[in-house]
């Protein structure tokens, strides 16, 4: 299976810059996954799409203020840290800019109580840092850290909140779960009064989302370990929706990815409390265990989560569906539009 195979067309306008003044008023593209019929909607209109009995999950984590501008300190040259992965005691992983100029060794200067030395190199970009500071790190780095926003959004974010979900309540992510950003307290007290059950799973967003595929094959493609919690709570809200024959939806594919990783933990039996770090690649040809529809963004380019959508509903539909997208001028991307996979 080649990654060309999922490649498309995305006029640079449609990259959506900013999000829109209303969460909620962002558009919605019905698609079916058994015969692909598209239908074009408002994202409020996702409330006529819902069950009694169904199961709606979202993910929880939190973005952190990941992003550090500094100087290299026997040069003075500009250095950027995307910090990704906590690995304790003061250490992190991170991506790094310029890559070619900060290597093992290197110390960076943030301010006068923070700075940090290379430990490790990686590839493309990836170092572990070691960071020293005076003070108390989470307060430094909500201080002087920014929003990581991804690299093709060129405009300054005004409000932090607008990169976080309305329910966002456990830091540790890179970025944001952004198909949870369409949603409103007022739009899920609404869901919930359908006889919908909400529930939440943790996964913190880190470098997989960063880095692009660098294979032709999407089967040599190796996905970079995330960070994921899932409680007893939500276990037995997932027991009681398969015993029942309910829909399980996840908001979002780290939602779909968590979910599929501790259903195929199960290995049939019921889902248990649990916590560890998932690899999951979900791409067509994958046969899903708990998930049975998907509320989610428009996505990049011959990127693995285009690939998990068309593991969903059919590479040709997805297809399809992007074209038509297209062609009606969607917003694309992290503050772009939605589309529910049914």
């Amino acid at each position: 299976m080649n990654v060309d195979d999922y490649d498309f067309h995305l006029p640079e306008e449609l990259i959506a810059q900013t999000p829109l003044s209303d969460r909620s008023a962002s558009r919605l593209l019905l698609v079916n996954k058994e015969n692909g019929q598209l239908e074009h909607r408002h994202f409020t209109d996702i409330l006529e799409q819902f069950q009694p009995g169904d199961t709606l999950v979202l993910n929880d984590t939190r973005v952190i203020p990941a992003r550090l501008f500094g100087v290299k300190e026997d040069t003075g040259a500009k250095a950027e840290v995307l910090l990704l992965k906590n690995l304790g005691e003061d250490r992190w992983e991170a991506l790094v800019k310029p890559g070619k100029k900060l290597k093992t060794g290197a110390v960076i200067i943030f301010s006068e109580e923070l700075r940090a030395i290379i430990e490790d190199e990686a590839d493309m970009g990836g170092r572990t840092l070691r960071f020293i500071y005076t003070g108390i790190f989470q307060e430094i780095l909500d201080r002087l850290g920014s929003m990581p926003l991804p690299p093709y959004i060129k405009e300054t974010l005004d409000d932090r909140e607008r990169y976080q979900t309305v329910y966002a309540k456990h830091e540790g992510s890179a970025a944001a779960p952004t198909a949870g950003l369409h949603f409103t307290r007022e739009l899920l007290e609404q869901i919930k009064a359908k006889g919908v059950t909400i529930a939440y799973i943790t996964l913190h967003v880190g470098l997989g989302t960063f880095r692009p595929m660098s294979v032709e094959k999407v089967e040599e493609h190796v996905m970079h370990a995330e960070y994921f919690v899932l409680s007893q709570e939500t276990a037995d809200v997932l027991n009681a929706a398969r015993a029942r024959g309910g829909r399980i939806i996840a908001v979002g594919t780290t939602s779909c990815r968590t979910l599929e990783t501790v259903g195929r933990q199960a290995e049939g039996g019921p889902i248990q409390e649990c916590s560890g770090w998932t690899d999951i690649f979900i791409y067509p040809g994958y046969k899903f265990t708990v998930v049975n529809a998907l509320i989610t963004n428009f996505h990049l380019p011959k990127s693995t989560l285009v690939m998990l959508v068309s593991a969903l509903a059919g590479r040709e539909n997805i297809l399809a569906a992007y074209e038509a997208a297209i062609q009606q001028q969607y917003r694309f991307f992290s503050f772009g539009d939605a589309m529910f996979i049914y």
